[in-house]
């Protein structure tokens, strides 16, 4: 009993006659077809440009050498010459998206009339295999296509002059060196991905704890600074700004010409203290504020500022004279100020300790884009009175400027004098980017450590280099037997 339903006959056991499935698989045929064209179309449209060009150059130069020898040595069957050409320029163009169907069609080539496209079954094998996981099913596929090689050498031995059997060892052998041993290498290759992927993605958290463990030992360092200047500075600053205002208060009934000596004394001790304060918090602090967060500095190194320490320094005696010639549109960054600040205070403090009276210039000034600042003494009125210094002064005035990008310089004058200058950029670089000693920065998960990351040791379990290095290695040399089978078949053919 048949039964007919829809177009289709169905006997009695409801399964469809064998004709009737052979015809709706070929009508399936251009569906598939057509629905891999278009997503091979969607993956280029969205490929990045390299890697479609890259594609593109590689599919144009397999068709060029398996088409253009054909032209001088003619085969015997230039036409199924031909289509292996083109079969072969397929398999490379689907062998990143579809690395399983390129394995299986590389079959084809290894039995094909072709020797030239021969050479890229290799290749198109140790690409594809690169990208089957797990490497067990790539192994599967490998086989499968093995079969099929087999299945061929049969099927075609009628249309051969050769005996079955010589076919069957040449086959074999071929077999071996043009797909097995490619895949072999693939596998190799694909297994050595993930381990540098993952030895990348260790080493750069390795930095990072690396990075994290510094600063929190630089944090508990700057505490315990801060602890102890706090516990000593502030104590004895405390007792001197006491002292000195009972001074002032005792000169001013008994010795009214050392009021005004004992006043810059007292208040001098102030601003030692409300400094000492500051400094305690930007190192209790440092890592709450932001790159430019400098609120230490606001009020400095501003005209008034320069000119306070100028009328400090004439106070004590000195002939001390500003010239501030900086524009008043003209904006200076907080970090850039600080170290204005800090140059001339440097600068008046060093003529107090080692020219004491003589004629100073504090100059202030705009410089192609940048500020200058100098701070310029003549010889001392008396030979014989410097008090001597470690110059760490200056060291900081240096290390200051340098951090913001600025250069320093400081030296005696040909006159006898001295005088300390600095160039400063208008804006100023933070001082916690990258050319900032002591700051590491994270690296991208991508970027290898230099010679100054993280040389912690791995778990045997995870990775090493050598393991690394020795898939490519052993890639490598599977590699070499079939380059020499290839070359042999090569001269063979141009000889033939």
């Amino acid at each position: 009993m048949r039964v007919r339903s829809g177009g289709q006959e169905y006997g009695g056991t409801g399964a469809p006659r064998p004709s009737v499935w052979v015809r709706r698989a070929l009508a399936r045929v251009p569906h598939r077809v057509r629905r891999e064209a278009v997503a091979g179309w969607a993956a280029a449209r969205g490929a990045e440009r390299r890697t479609v060009v890259v594609e593109g150059l590689l599919c144009l130069l397999t068709a060029s050498f398996g088409l253009v020898p054909l032209l001088l040595v003619v085969p015997a069957r230039p036409g199924l010459a031909v289509l292996e050409a083109v079969w072969a320029v397929l398999l490379v163009a689907v062998r990143r998206g579809r690395p399983v169907a390129a394995v299986l069609g590389a079959s084809v080539l290894v039995v094909g009339v072709n020797v030239w496209t021969v050479a890229v079954a290799p290749l198109v094998v140790m690409s594809a295999t690169r990208r089957i996981a797990p490497t067990r099913r790539a192994w599967q596929v490998v086989g499968a296509a093995s079969a099929v090689v087999g299945v061929l050498t049969v099927v075609t031995a009628p249309f051969r002059t050769e005996r079955l059997a010589f076919q069957v060892v040449g086959n074999a052998v071929s077999l071996v060196l043009l797909l097995v041993l490619p895949a072999l290498a693939g596998t190799l290759l694909g297994q050595r991905r993930p381990l540098v992927s993952l030895l990348r993605e260790r080493n750069a958290y390795l930095e990072r704890a690396r990075a994290l463990t510094a600063e929190a030992a630089r944090t508990e360092e700057r505490n315990r600074i801060a602890g102890e200047m706090h516990d000593l500075l502030g104590h004895r600053l405390s007792l001197i700004s006491v002292h000195a205002g009972a001074l002032e208060l005792a000169a001013a009934r008994q010795a009214p010409a050392l009021a005004g000596q004992t006043e810059l004394l007292r208040t001098t001790a102030g601003t030692a203290m409300e400094e000492l304060r500051e400094i305690l918090g930007v190192l209790r602090h440092a890592e709450l504020a932001g790159p430019g967060d400098d609120r230490s500095g606001d009020g400095r190194g501003t005209r008034e500022d320069i000119a306070a320490l100028v009328d400090e320094s004439r106070r004590t005696g000195s002939a001390v004279e500003l010239d501030w010639s900086v524009p008043e549109g003209e904006e200076l960054g907080p970090r850039t100020r600080q170290a204005i600040h800090r140059v001339v205070r440097e600068g008046l403090t060093n003529v107090l300790k080692h020219a004491s009276g003589a004629p100073t210039r504090v100059q202030v000034r705009s410089v192609g884009g940048g500020i200058e600042v100098s701070v310029t003494n003549a010889p001392p009125p008396v030979a014989g009175l410097s008090r001597g210094g470690t110059h760490s002064g200056l060291a900081g005035c240096e290390e200051r400027v340098g951090l913001l990008g600025g250069t320093f310089e400081a030296g005696a004058l040909v006159n006898g004098g001295f005088r300390v200058v600095a160039r400063l950029p208008a804006a100023g670089r933070s001082a916690a980017g990258p050319s900032s000693p002591g700051r590491p920065t994270a690296p991208h998960p991508l970027v290898r450590p230099g010679p100054g990351g993280a040389r912690a040791p791995l778990p045997d379990e995870i990775l090493t280099w050598p393991r690394v290095l020795g898939s490519g290695c052993a890639a490598l040399v599977v590699v070499l037997p079939t380059v020499g089978f290839l070359v042999v078949l090569l001269v063979l053919a141009v000889l033939g």
